[in-house]
Order: structure tokens, then sequence, then C-alpha cells
């Protein structure tokens, strides 16, 4: 099973034990750090960060006969950006001896 989800105002107020900032002031450089992202993928660059990863966008071919897992209904789908991220080397070793909880 995953763990719990870590959200943003719990990484604020994480941010806030340790360093003492004012909690707006680091929610604010949170949403611009965001921000920053989203719109460098808009553009199509790849975002490095190394010791962690990496985001960028993929185009996904359109298809003619897709199927609407919810409805059954078949359609057609256009071609699309997805984002996408690959964790870089130190997050995958950080990660790599992590077990499911019932195999502890």
């Amino acid at each position: 099973m995953a763990g719990s989800k870590y959200t943003k105002a719990e990484i604020v107020d994480s941010v806030y034990n340790k360093t003492g900032i004012n909690r707006k002031e680091i929610r604010n450089v949170m949403d611009l750090f965001i921000e920053e992202i989203k719109d460098a993928l808009i553009k199509r660059n790849v975002i490095e960060l190394r010791g962690f990863g990496t985001f960028e966008v993929k185009v996904r071919k359109g298809r003619k006969k897709a199927r609407n897992p919810r409805t059954g209904e078949t359609l057609s789908v256009n071609s699309h950006g997805s984002a996408v991220f690959r964790a870089g080397r130190e997050l995958k070793q950080a990660v790599w001896n992590l077990k499911q909880d019932d195999e502890e």
C-alpha cells in the first residue's frame, strides 16, 4: 500500500518548521515555482532538477478508435501532450529499498 498523501500545506508547514520563514512567503515561492514549471512545459522545455528528476512533455499520437473505459463508447482521440516525470538517479536510489507494507 502506498504512503499517505503529503499536501502542499504540509510541505509549507514542514519548511516553516525547518526555516522559520513566513508561511505566506513559503506558499508564494512554491506557487511561483510550480507556475515556472508549468510555463516551461507549455513552451515544451525540459525541466531538469539534478538529484530529483526531469519533467518534460511527450506528444501522444491520436487514434481513430479509442474506447472510453467508463462508458465503453468508441471515439477518436487527437494527438495531445502529456506531462511526464522521470526520477533522477539520487531519487531512484533513495526509494529503491522501499517495500510494500505486507512484505515487511
